[in-house]
């Protein structure tokens, strides 16, 4: 099982991923959060096919689709940290920490 924390900024609201695969390519989802978009993604994005969310255009795969129809925020790194999340759950890359950090100057 994979597990990605993504803490979205600004709006103090964390998403908690929990996503797991026996076959490689077919991920289950678990995604815990208290903000109202997100529980509405999760609520509908239970499992995904790994080859079709990561070799595909961005706009086609199915975690893109569900994050577009409920999220008002396209800069929400929720849709990246999920989609590394189901990455590492298939076996196609290695858990690693990323960060997001910005600054005004």
């Amino acid at each position: 099982m994979a597990t990605g924390v993504i803490h979205s900024g600004i709006c103090g609201y964390t998403i908690t991923v929990k996503a797991d695969s026996t076959d490689g390519q077919t991920v289950r989802l678990d995604i815990e959060t208290q903000c109202p978009n997100w529980q509405k993604i999760a609520a509908e994005l239970k499992e995904v096919d790994a080859f079709q969310e990561l070799f595909k255009k961005l706009h086609m795969g199915q975690v893109y689709e569900t994050f577009a129809k409920y999220s008002p925020h396209p800069s929400c790194p929720g849709l990246s940290g999920t989609l590394k999340t189901v990455e590492v759950a298939a076996g196609l890359a290695l858990p690693q920490k990323a960060d997001i950090e910005v600054t005004r100057e």
